[in-house]
């Protein structure tokens, strides 16, 4: 734009915008239960993690179930109640 740079004419005169994205992660991609010979090992927060062969990984699982169970809906009762737009990224 140079020295001109368009105005965007926010409503209500806002100087700023927010994009909210909430980035959803359901699970990981190894598990016994979708038929997987072993458990997750790499896509965690769980330094040193190896993957169990022919058994769960409750920890591993755990990390994801969170999010799926209770994590997103606190976050989407709270953005409805206050009427907060939010992109979900899955």
């Amino acid at each position: 734009y140079g020295s001109s740079p368009p105005d965007p004419k926010w409503p209500n005169g806002a100087k700023v915008a927010l994009n909210l994205v909430l980035n959803y992660e359901e699970g990981g991609e190894n598990c016994l239960l979708h038929g997987d010979g072993e458990s997750e090992k790499l896509l965690s927060e769980i330094v040193g993690a190896g993957a169990i062969v022919g058994q769960r990984h409750a920890n591993m699982e755990s990390l994801y179930d969170y999010g799926s169970r209770s994590g997103f809906w606190r976050l989407h009762r709270l953005l409805t109640e206050k009427k907060v737009p939010c992109t979900v990224f899955g």
